[in-house]
């Protein structure tokens, strides 16, 4: 990488650490903590107030990304930005769970994540790419796992009031990063379609990424909202599920660190597949165990559950660390140069989606049908996108890079 490269590498790496540790830091506690407010005690509603994020997400991702390609990226990040600091504050100021709605619908609205990887390609050339993606998508793995184990300290100490502040700080921090530290963006590329969100959408390779980013976010969300209260009830309690997500978490990078060698020799067919069907595993194991199939592990010693759920989100973060670093790069290149931001767009479009639909779905299933239906739900998403994939051509994802 060049001096350049790497900068601008740095410097919205660090943007999207800023901005999603102050929104994982959330995640881990929110089902819990949205109770102590006044009409938590409705699951369906908790899951709503945790997914609308993504449907607002998904609402703009579009319009902020075609609006990158044509007035500049940085000035629709900084606006992006604004709005998620706005939400962050408004929603540690609510004192009912329509307030922290209203607070998460306005974070939502800042929908920057296509135009910050839309300037780091612009920023970078075709052969670093995939390196420079991995760096966000570290960052992002590493803001997860420090969340993980944070989140449940400072809720303990300042509540979910001050995690919302909290994020909002983050975000003003990460405002200034791409103020003064991210490398000047190049001059914009003439899009050269008259219908550039038709041509992206017309793209087979481009829709079958779409797809499998909905499923994987829909997924892990709607795991969350039944997770935190499975480990309660085998025994973890709230301020200590931190000791079973981090090692799963740290583990799974350690692993990872391989993918990207199979990446560059062409392998990527078989790379996506191996980590879908590691998340397929995952849903049917928790499945079994949701419905009381793996009662027999009481035999061997008291927290066997524990090792079991460990050992499934250790599963569970392998796979989904793999698609989440690749997935956002394969975009960048398979869409042209001018069209960088409208691809992103419609691909961020449908990641928001699936947080948004797996967070109100995971809510109502639990509400309605209990934990089991929702890993259910979960399998059969995760098989359907499993049966889209199949259609990657080795050659194309080769050619992708």
């Amino acid at each position: 990488m060049t001096s350049t490269e790497r900068r601008a590498s740095a410097s919205l790496a660090s943007i999207y650490a800023l901005r999603m540790l102050g929104l994982f830091l959330v995640l881990p506690v929110f089902a819990l903590e949205a109770t102590k407010y006044p009409g938590g005690d409705n699951p369906a509603w908790v899951g709503f107030t945790m997914g609308i994020y993504g449907l607002t997400q998904g609402v703009l991702q579009i319009p902020f990304g075609m609006a990158s390609d044509k007035l500049g990226r940085k000035r629709v990040i900084l606006f992006g930005l604004a709005l998620f600091a706005m939400g962050s504050f408004v929603a540690a100021a609510a004192d009912s769970l329509t307030g922290l709605m209203i607070g998460r619908a306005i974070q939502g609205a800042g929908a920057v994540s296509a135009a910050v990887a839309a300037l780091l390609a612009d920023l970078t050339r075709d052969e670093v790419r995939t390196k420079a993606m991995a760096f966000i998508g570290m960052s992002i793995g590493l803001m997860f796992a420090l969340s993980l184990v944070a989140a449940p300290i400072l809720v303990s100490h300042m509540g979910l009031t001050g995690l919302f502040a909290l994020t909002g700080v983050l975000t003003v921090l990460a405002m200034g990063a791409v103020r003064w530290w991210t490398p000047p963006e190049p001059l914009l590329h003439q899009v050269a379609s008259r219908a550039p969100l038709m041509a992206v959408l017309k793209t087979p390779a481009l829709a079958r990424l779409n797809f499998g980013v909905f499923a994987l976010h829909a997924v892990q969300l709607s795991m969350w909202v039944s997770l935190p209260s499975m480990l309660v009830a085998a025994g973890l309690p709230k301020a200590e599920h931190w000791r079973l997500y981090l090692p799963a978490v740290l583990a799974s990078f350690v692993l990872m660190g391989g993918v990207f060698p199979l990446e560059r020799r062409g392998y990527l067919r078989g790379v996506f597949l191996l980590a879908i069907s590691l998340v397929l595993i995952v849903q049917i194991a928790l499945l079994m165990y949701a419905n009381g199939w793996l009662l027999a592990m009481h035999h061997f010693q008291s927290n066997a559950e524990l090792y079991f759920l460990g050992g499934v989100l250790f599963v569970f973060f392998c796979g989904f660390n793999v698609l989440e670093a690749t997935q956002p790069s394969l975009v960048t290149k398979l869409a042209p140069p001018e069209l960088r931001g409208t691809a992103l767009g419609v691909y961020n479009t449908l990641q928001s989606l699936g947080l948004f639909v797996g967070g109100f779905l995971g809510g109502a299933l639990v509400k309605w049908s209990g934990h089991s239906v929702v890993f259910g739900v979960a399998a059969m998403v995760i098989l359907a996108w499993l049966g889209v994939a199949w259609g990657m051509k080795a050659q194309s994802a080769k050619a992708a890079h």
